[in-house]
């Protein structure tokens, strides 16, 4: 069965930063698309950041551009998304997700994704 955990979280204020981490396990995650989501409340799933796990070409959201970074480690099927410069605006329960093949614009079109971990950044 495979597992996806978030943790990380946390409560910043304006411009700190934080580091989100993803452990996956029960799956080696050869040929899988791993993604990060936000949900903020009243709002549907956002794209945030991705990467294909065998190919070293991550991608972002225009949101995400230029502040946030996502990163792996191969030997600990760990995913991490580096947050710097945190707005009020990336308040939200962040997600960590996971699907064979391709990625996806949206958090339901994966396999499997965790529990959340709460990133509230006040003004």
């Amino acid at each position: 069965q495979v597992q996806v955990v978030e943790s990380g979280g946390g409560t910043v204020q304006t411009g700190d930063s934080l580091r989100l981490s993803c452990v996956v396990s029960g799956r080696t995650l050869t040929s899988s698309s791993m993604g990060w989501f936000r949900q903020a409340p009243g709002k549907d799933n956002e794209f945030v950041a991705g990467l294909v796990w065998d190919d070293d070409r991550p991608y972002y959201a225009d949101s995400a551009k230029g502040r946030f970074t996502i990163s792996k480690d191969n030997t600990k099927t760990t995913m991490y998304l580096q947050m710097n410069s945190l707005k009020p605006e990336d308040t939200a329960v962040y997600y960590c997700a996971e699907r064979q093949g391709l990625p996806r614009s949206t958090l339901y079109e994966y396999d499997n994704w965790g529990q959340g971990t709460q990133v509230t950044v006040s003004s």
